[in-house]
């Protein structure tokens, strides 16, 4: 299948350089061309528009910022489906609202179009080196065409039900990731208020229970002070936001999401830092 591939940010990028190497075309679109420029360089297409590229390829993955960019990109009047065609399958990985995917699925369907929500979770490394773990909502029949794709980026692809089930399972890995940057974070503040070393203290949380994926990739990346996104602490705070709406209409209390929540949002909204990567929260205890 011809492939589109509209967001070329950090995650973007390292997905479709997948694609490419892999030997898949790929058209590309993103609001700012320049950042397009690492992929075109690679031998992607460039479209200057939604509805130009969807109008050359058969699929087109999307990974943009926010539920309302999703909104815009899929139902605007000059979107996706305003252009898309009966057969054509359009996958949104973007982490966004469950009922948004499941209102982008029910409006495809009406025009024969095939629709996925499959949002990613392995960070900037994982997209870069093609081993995501994606969690899937929509058809089965249509997962089972998308696979081969998906498995040029991907080392784990999970199907959790119809629309929207995708983003509710992505919802559950951020409510852990959220457990793990707070844990991260303060475990540093904590280990150098007392004097520890901080990388041997590093490389001894590594080695037992305490060891997970954020420890991992940011734990060096706060050592070196290097903040640079893996993972834009202003998405962070957004995915969060969504948990938490997600469990008020369940009526379910989480604590310690709520808890995340409001150290990101003084980390994005009252220090300006939401470009940074969410490894910055460590700036709430550390001036650098």
């Amino acid at each position: 299948m011809k492939v589109g591939f509209i967001g070329t940010g950090v995650m973007g990028t390292g997905i479709i350089n997948n694609l490419l190497q892999a030997g898949e075309s790929v058209t590309v679109f993103n609001r700012t061309r320049a950042h397009a420029e690492p992929v075109l360089a690679n031998g992607a297409t460039w479209a200057a528009t939604p509805a130009a590229l969807i109008a050359q390829v058969d699929i087109v993955f999307t990974m943009v910022g926010f539920p309302q960019d999703v909104e815009a990109l899929y139902l605007g009047t000059d979107g996706l489906l305003a252009h898309a065609q009966p057969g054509q399958i359009l996958v949104d990985m973007t982490t966004s609202r469950p009922s948004l995917a499941q209102q982008i699925g029910e409006t495809a369907a009406l025009k024969g179009v095939a629709v996925l929500d499959a949002p990613v979770s392995g960070g900037d490394i994982g997209a870069k080196k093609g081993t995501l773990t994606v969690m899937v909502g929509g058809a089965t029949q249509t997962l089972s065409q998308v696979t081969p794709l998906l498995q040029h980026f991907s080392q784990t692809i999970n199907h959790f039900g119809g629309f929207g089930a995708g983003q509710h399972a992505k919802m559950a890995n951020q409510i852990m990731i959220a457990g793990t940057m707070t844990g991260l974070t303060e475990a540093f503040a904590y280990a150098q208020a007392t004097g520890l070393d901080l990388h041997q203290i590093l490389t001894t949380l590594q080695g037992g229970a305490a060891a997970n994926f954020s420890l991992a990739t940011y734990g060096p990346r706060i050592l070196k002070g290097d903040y640079t996104p893996g993972f834009f602490a202003k998405h962070f705070l957004k995915d969060l936001r969504i948990v938490l709406d997600e469990a008020a209409r369940l009526h379910l209390t989480l604590p310690g999401t709520t808890a995340a929540e409001q150290l990101y949002a003084t980390l994005v909204d009252k220090q300006g830092l939401g470009s940074q990567g969410t490894q910055a929260l460590i700036k709430l205890w550390w001036d650098n």
